[in-house]
């Protein structure tokens, strides 16, 4: 058998196993084999190489114009010898002359591998990249390897990916062989294979979570709106529904906190809030100082800003330790938030504003004027910056 019916029969087997194309690979050959032409004729501009695709035979033409005088022998034909070959040849035409070397077979050969590998490399690494390409912006599951530094090698499977301190939560301490869910950021391809920036940080970590634990956010019968984290800390999750006869709060939740206990577990011991998500911004507020009891929220559209008073036993508890209630109800609501107890709202504000939301005294809500009584006392405030 000769080479070159080898060398298909080779790129054939190749094609069935790797799954990469015999006919990707023959015209990389080609390519390779053209620039090696270089080095026989001091350049290759004009040369083609041609591989039989039934026998492997391989060819190289040079493709001369045709010119009264020859001057440069490698790129001009003279055209009494192209009228040999083609008497309809006249001068200025193209014509393709076979000048394949001695031993040619043996450097196409040789190129011939190092092609070969070469391709296969790059379709691995091509196929391994296309695969945790798919995988961005979910979770994955690793196996943890060893500390490098202060970060983490984790085993994906076919690639390493490298937790970072900086996505790291804090206080979290990880064994080699450990299993562990992670949020792929991002994935970049590069020449020593796929690099995967993963965090155990992110806010989407959550909603994945969520989206694996829970079937109706999972179908989309639930949505989750908003999400802000202080990870290892406490979460808050705003939800809503788009079926009537489900509650997205519930659904989440599960029977006696089945599935958010699940999720608080697996972020070991992180605090998880739920509460409804609504498009009227003073209500949003309202819900997302849960647990912290409110009297009324102020709204100021342009600003993006609330200012909210909470009855004077509540107001540690709307601001939460260091603040955290708030600020994460600040991130969750996209509102700069005011927060002011009742004794020191009350001699500030007299005016009731039509967009707000007020409680009587005996903690009756009050919505529009038709319900205002003037003989009671109502609590207002302005807008504030956090």
């Amino acid at each position: 058998m000769n080479e070159g019916r080898e060398l298909i029969e080779a790129l054939a087997q190749i094609e069935k196993e790797k799954g990469i194309s015999k006919e990707i690979l023959l015209e990389a050959i080609e390519s390779s084999l053209v620039a090696a032409c270089k080095n026989e004729y001091g350049k290759s501009d004009n040369i083609r190489v041609i591989i039989n695709r039934d026998n492997g035979k391989v060819l190289v033409y040079a493709e001369k114009t045709v010119v009264e005088e020859v001057e440069d022998p490698v790129t001009q034909i003279s055209l009494a010898n192209a009228k040999l070959k083609d008497a309809k040849y006249d001068l200025g035409d193209i014509v393709q002359v076979e000048v394949t070397p001695r031993n040619f077979g043996r450097i196409a050969a040789q190129k011939a591998k190092q092609v070969v590998v070469q391709k296969i490399r790059e379709e691995e690494r091509k196929s391994l990249y296309n695969r945790y390409y798919s995988m961005e912006k979910d979770i994955v599951t690793g196996i943890v390897q060893r500390y490098v530094g202060k970060n983490i090698s984790v085993n994906l499977g076919k690639v390493d990916a490298l937790l970072t301190e900086s996505e790291q939560v804090k206080g979290e301490v990880f064994h080699p062989t450990e299993r562990v869910k992670l949020y792929v950021v991002d994935v970049k391809d590069t020449t020593k294979g796929p690099k995967i920036t993963v965090s155990r940080t992110h806010p989407e970590l959550v909603k994945r979570l969520f989206e694996a634990e829970v079937t109706e956010v999972r179908d989309g019968t639930v949505e989750i709106r908003s999400i802000a984290r202080e990870a290892g800390s406490r979460t808050k999750i705003a939800v809503s529904s788009n079926d009537p006869n489900v509650d997205p709060v519930g659904a989440c939740v599960g029977v006696n906190g089945s599935r958010v206990n699940a999720i608080v577990d697996e972020l070991r011991g992180e605090k998880i809030d739920i509460i409804n998500w609504s498009d009227d911004p003073a209500v949003l507020i309202e819900n997302a100082l849960s647990p912290a009891k409110v009297i009324s929220v102020s709204v100021n559209e342009e600003e993006k800003s609330a200012g909210v008073v909470v009855p004077d036993y509540q107001l540690s508890l709307a601001i939460g330790k260091e603040g955290q209630n708030a600020r994460l109800a600040a991130r969750l609501t996209g509102y700069k938030i005011d927060i002011k107890s009742q004794s020191q709202a009350a001699p500030v504000y007299d005016d009731i504003l039509s967009d707000e939301l007020f409680y009587d005294e005996q903690g009756n809500r009050v919505d529009d004027d038709d319900n205002y009584d003037e003989d009671k006392e109502y609590f207002d405030d302005g807008s504030f910056e956090e």
